[in-house]
C-alpha cells in the first residue's frame, strides 16, 4: 500500500517538470535541429529551402569575413575581460572590508550597469564617443589635451577598445557582487588566526584570500569566456568600425541572415560560432589549476 501510494505521488513531480521540457523541446531543442538543417541548404526565407550539403561548410572554410569575426571577438574579449575581472575583485576586496561604511549602497550603483540592455549601453557609448558631438571630445577639448575632435571610430583598434569599454561597464559589477559572495563564504577564523600571528593585510589577500578565491575567480573567468564570445549588441549600435574591425561572429552572422537573406550559410555560420565558444571554454578547463580546483 505504502510502495502503490508513493509511485502515485511520484508522478505529481512529472507534472510539474513537463512544462520546461515541453517548452524547450519546442522553443529551443526544435530550432537547433532546425537551423542544423538549414546548414546544409540555400534558403533566402522566401522559398523553400534547397540542398547543397557541405557547400556552407566548405565555404566557411575559406570565408576571411568569418575568421576576421572571430578574431576581432577575441581581441575585444581580451581587452575588457582583464579590467573587467579586476576591477571587480579589488571593488569586493575593499567592500568586503568591515571599515566601509554603506556598502551595499555601493553594491546597488555598481550592479546598476548590469540592469540597463545592451543595446541602451551601447547607443549610450557611441553618444558619448561621437567625434562631432560626443562628451568625450567635448571634455577634452575643454580641458586642453586635444585641440580638434578625435574620430575614435575611425581608428580600428580604438573602435574595439571602445566596445571593449562597453561591455567592461556593463558586467563588471555582476562579476564583483559573485566576488564579494565568494568572500563571505571564507571562514573568518582562518583571518582572524593570520592577524594573530601578524600578517598584513597585503599578506593576508595574496596567501588567504586569492587562492580560496580561486573556484569563484575560475567561474567567472568561463561564464566570461562563453559569454564574451557571443558580444552583439553593444558593437552592433556603436558601428562596425574601419575594415570591420569591430564585426563580432554573432555580428556576421545577423548581417548574413537578417540583413542578406542567407538564412543557410547564417545558420553554418551560427555552429560555426558554436565550435570556437566550445573550443574556447575548453581551453580555459585546460588552464593550469581550473581541473585540480577542488583540491583549493
Amino acid at each position: 500500500m505504502f510502495k502503490k501510494n508513493s509511485l502515485n505521488k511520484d508522478r505529481y513531480g512529472y507534472y510539474f517538470v513537463a512544462p520546461f521540457f515541453l517548452s524547450f523541446f519546442i522553443f529551443g531543442l526544435g530550432p537547433i535541429l532546425y537551423s542544423f538543417y538549414l546548414s546544409f541548404t540555400s534558403w533566402s526565407g522566401f522559398e523553400e529551402p534547397v540542398f547543397v550539403g557541405l557547400a556552407n561548410y566548405e565555404r566557411l572554410i575559406h570565408d576571411e569575413v568569418f575568421y576576421q569575426s572571430i578574431l576581432n571577438t577575441l581581441i575585444i574579449w581580451i581587452f575588457s575581460i582583464i579590467p573587467q575581472l579586476s576591477i571587480a575583485l579589488i571593488l569586493a576586496l575593499v567592500l568586503h572590508e568591515k571599515f566601509i561604511k554603506g556598502s551595499h549602497f555601493f553594491h546597488a550603483i555598481f550592479y546598476f550597469p548590469n540592469i540597463i540592455t545592451p543595446v541602451t549601453l551601447g547607443v549610450m557609448f557611441a553618444l558619448l564617443f561621437d567625434w562631432q558631438t560626443g562628451s568625450i571630445n567635448k571634455i577634452l577639448e575643454y580641458i586642453g589635451i586635444v585641440d580638434e575632435p578625435v574620430n575614435w571610430m575611425n581608428d580600428p583598434w580604438m573602435a574595439r577598445a571602445i566596445v571593449a569599454l562597453a561591455i567592461m561597464f556593463q558586467n563588471f559589477g555582476f562579476n564583483m557582487l559573485v566576488f564579494l559572495a565568494g568572500l563571505q563564504a571564507i571562514s573568518k577564523d582562518l583571518y582572524e588566526a593570520a592577524e594573530v600571528d601578524g600578517a598584513s593585510r597585503l599578506q593576508i589577500a595574496l596567501n588567504i584570500t586569492i587562492p580560496l578565491m580561486r573556484p569563484v575567480i575560475i567561474f567567472t573567468l568561463i561564464t566570461s569566456v562563453i559569454g564574451g564570445l557571443q558580444i552583439f549588441d553593444a558593437p552592433l549600435m556603436l558601428g562596425k568600425g574601419p575594415d570591420n574591425s569591430t564585426l563580432t561572429m554573432i555580428m556576421n552572422l545577423y548581417e548574413t541572415a537578417f540583413v542578406r537573406y542567407d538564412y543557410g550559410y547564417g545558420a553554418t555560420i551560427a555552429y560555426g560560432a558554436f565550435v570556437v565558444i566550445a573550443l574556447a571554454t575548453i581551453i580555459t578547463f585546460m588552464v593550469p589549476g581550473v581541473r585540480n580546483k577542488k583540491e583549493v
